[in-house]
Formats: C-alpha cells, structure tokens, sequence
C-alpha cells in the first residue's frame, strides 16, 4: 500500500486569494481570508492526524485532544466534558457580544477504510474511516475559529467566537444531548460545514431521524437434535424486518427506512437466543417519524408474539430537520462565492481522473469542484444533529467540494479524497467562507437581527424544543 502525503504549500499550490476588498469603518485593514491561509500547514496537518485516528463516535479521544490542544495553545477558554459527553467541549474567545459559534464534527464510520490511493486499496488491521469527512470537517472548523479569533484581536472587535467540538453526529446525535442541555442557549449565530463534491450555500434542509436496536430474545437449542425447544432470536428478527420491507410500500414518498442485522447467532446448528437489527426511520417531519416508529414498533410485538420470543428496543439516536434560515443562507451564498471553488493542479487531476474511474455513470465533470452551485432551497434526504442546533439558535451552513465530482459521501472514494490534498484544497474553501461570514456577522448588527426575525417567525411564538431521543442519558457505549 502506498501512501500520498502533499505538504500544505503542494496541496495549496497557486490556491492563494487576492484582491478581496478592504474592511470597511474602523476594523483594520487585516483581510480575513489571509487569516485563514496563515493556518494553512495547520489545517493540513490537523485534518491529516484526525484522518489516521479514524475515532468512532463518543470514541473520539486522540481527536478531541488534539483539538482542544490546538485551541488552548492559541489562548481559548475551554470547557470540556459537557452535556455528559467525555469528549464534548465548547472553547471560547473573546469578551461581550454578538456570540458566534462555529461547529465541529470529528467522527468516523465503522466498517469502511482506505488509503489515499485512487483505487480500492484498505488500510489492513483499521476498521473505520472518515467517509463523512468530519476530520476535514474539525480542521477546517479549528481554522476558522482561529482566523476569527486572530481577526477580532487585531481589529479590537467587540464579541465571543466558540468552537463546539461536537461527537457522535453518525446516529450518536451528540449535538442533540448539547441542545437539550442548553449549551447554545445564549449564541446569537451558529455556522456550520460539510465536506461534499460540490461547492454550494444552498438552504437545503433534511430529513428528521430516529434509530433503536431491537433485541429480540429467544431459547437456545440444538438445531437438529430437539428443534422443538427452541425459539429462535433470528426467526423474530427476520419476521420484523420482513413486515418493515412490506412496510416500505405504505410510507409517504420522502420517508426513508433501514437496517442492519447486528447480531444474528453464532452457528446454524444452535438456534441462536439473542438477535438484533438496527433501525433508522427518517420523515421530513419530526411528526412524521413518530408515525412511521409507532407502526415499526408494532411490527416488533407482532414479530415476537408470532415466533414465541420476546422483544426490547433501546432508542439510540433521534435529530429534528435542519431549520433553514434563509436570511443567513443567501450571505453565505455571497461569501462563498467570493471565496471561489477548488482548483486543481496537475497531480491532482490526474489523481482525481484515476478515482473517478471507479464512479461509473455517477461521476461529474472535474471542472465542478471549480464552480459554485446556484443558490436554491430544497429538500436533502440526509440527517444531521445540526438540525437540533438550528431550533435553538439562528444557524447556516456551507458546502465545498472536498471529494471528487460525483464522490457520494460514506464511500471508500470520499475517505480517499479526506485524506489527500484535494480535501484539504476544500476544506481552505470552507474555513475562508465561514470567516468571511463571522466577520459579517461580528460587524453587521442589522443581518443578525433579521436572522433571529426570521427564525423566531419559523419557529412560532408557541414553540418548546422536544427531542426525538427522549431524555435518555448519551449512549457513549454505542460504537463498541
């Protein structure tokens, strides 16, 4: 297995922006974005250690660390532990207000690995990887708090940048746990990012979720030699799943459900005691979801009740849908586009035509990652735990072609992609754009005030917070 490590100067090659124009009033003539590319060799070499750790959610020790290492060492106050969540913190910069907060992710997925090679290539022995990009996720994040927090100090700006070290968003919900415990309570404006294989501000909002485990329990025996005395876990499981894949038929088109078998027995000689699936159900409506649960629940007891077993279910994660905010989307929008797309060079483009042969029909033009995607508002079929954080506080978010045109996130392409430097090219593009906008923010006391209008009209003036996750305790034991 060969390994592709670019400095930060190769990855950034002539990647440098120029020309934006001067702050205006009393705000120094210090440019943001140069804040930004000061921390180049940081950011790469943050994003590339959080690439080798690969941590799983509430797992994510090495990571937080080193994060939280970074930030002190530049003078944040930190706060570590918080909402029951060991490796949860918020670190803060700044005195008064506006408080602007900058989120960042820092899982990894099990069960899906690789190198940096354009083709298929595992990494031996390494049983996760960061096929949500949530290493360049945290490092770009880390970049962006540090530029705004250089910013505010050269310029005297009054106000609190905090990064939120944010666990577990793959099905732990770590956001949510922080939500419900009101640490974003008093935060005037959330930013957030993602890795994607385009660059694009639309106001795109998602699908609420719920997950469980359902555990079904039976009596052991021998397969052959006395049937008649067992009851199979398996048998309950297969006949839940089977009854949720007929349900599938008779759900509201944009509602999506589906499963793992996590444990199914051991032989097929003992008929195995213990079996469990794991469930997502996801709705555009929180409302929606519940509907959905209540009758894949049924199809639980109804599965148990006919193989003679018994059946319990543990709710592991649930998130509300992104809450658009439109009066921050379309800014960012702006800041995005200043900023510009990935560009590039001659490395990298062949590196990126040789993944892209594995793409198939899916892939794009190359030139893409170059260009900014129209602004729109529409409906994405993923999940977030920041749709929790937009329900307590006005929040926008960006997305920059970090993965190779027509890369679908949670695939070995897109941890191939997070670990070379056609990730960190996207995750400049994402750290410059989220500066831009605190800056904004920080200095633009009319946009802050139209943003808390809007969200305060979307959210009603009857609305209290419910979770889909209930009031249970942080599963931090859910990876292992």
């Amino acid at each position: 297995m060969k390994s592709t490590r670019i400095s930060a100067a190769a990855a950034l090659g002539a990647f440098a922006l120029t020309g934006f124009p001067a702050l205006a009033d009393n705000h120094s003539d210090m440019d943001p974005v140069a804040a930004v590319e000061a921390e180049a060799d940081r950011t790469a070499r943050v994003a590339q250690q959080l690439w080798d750790f690969a941590e799983l959610g509430y797992l994510e020790s090495r990571t937080t660390a080193l994060m939280q290492a970074e930030l002190e060492a530049e003078g944040f106050r930190m706060e570590s532990g918080i909402a029951e969540i060991p490796t949860a913190f918020v670190a803060e910069w700044g005195e008064g207000g506006p408080v602007i907060a900058i989120l960042a992710e820092m899982d990894a997925l099990p069960g899906i690995n690789q190198s940096a090679e354009p083709t298929r290539d595992p990494v031996e022995g390494k049983g996760a990887g960061h096929a949500c990009g949530h290493n360049l996720f945290g490092a770009g994040s880390l970049t962006a708090a540090i530029a705004v927090k250089n910013w505010l100090e050269a310029t005297g700006t009054p106000g609190r940048i905090r990064l939120y070290g944010t666990p577990a968003e793959e099905g732990g919900s770590g956001k949510v746990y922080m939500t419900r415990a009101g640490m974003f309570d008093d935060v005037d404006i959330a930013i957030h990012w993602h890795s994607d294989d385009e660059n694009s501000a639309a106001a795109r909002t998602s699908l609420a979720n719920r997950s469980a485990k359902f555990r079904f329990t039976g009596v052991s025996a021998h397969a052959a030699g006395a049937p008649e005395r067992g009851r199979s876990a398996l048998d309950g499981a297969e006949a839940m799943n089977m009854m949720a894949n007929m349900m599938h038929e008779h759900i509201p088109q944009d509602a999506r459900m589906h499963y793992v078998i996590t444990s199914g027995g051991n032989a097929p000689n003992v008929v195995p005691d213990f079996a469990e699936s794991f469930y997502y159900v996801r709705h555009p409506d929180p409302e929606g979801v519940e509907e959905i649960w209540a009758r894949l629940e049924d199809a639980a007891r109804g599965a148990a009740m006919g193989t003679g077993t018994t059946v319990e279910w543990e709710i592991i994660h649930g998130n509300n849908p992104l809450l658009v905010n439109e009066t921050l989307a379309k800014v960012m929008h702006e800041k995005l586009t200043q900023v510009g797309g990935v560009n590039y060079n001659a490395e990298e483009r062949a590196w990126a035509e040789q993944l892209q042969e594995s793409l198939g029909d899916a892939a794009k033009p190359l030139e893409s990652a170059s260009e900014i995607a129209p602004y729109d508002t529409s409906l994405g079929y993923g999940s977030t735990d920041v749709g929790d954080v937009s329900w307590a506080t006005p929040t926008v978010g960006v997305r920059t072609a970090t993965w190779v045109p027509g890369t679908s996130a949670h695939s070995w392409q897109a941890v191939a992609a997070s670990g070379h430097s056609i990730g960190i090219k996207g995750t400049q593009v994402a750290a410059k754009a989220m500066t831009l906008m605190a800056v904004e923010l920080f200095t633009n006391p009319q946009l802050r005030a139209e943003a808390k209008a809007e969200f305060d009209e979307a959210r009603g003036p009857d609305y209290v917070y419910k979770s889909l996750l209930g009031d249970r305790a942080p599963p931090l034991d859910y990876r292992q």
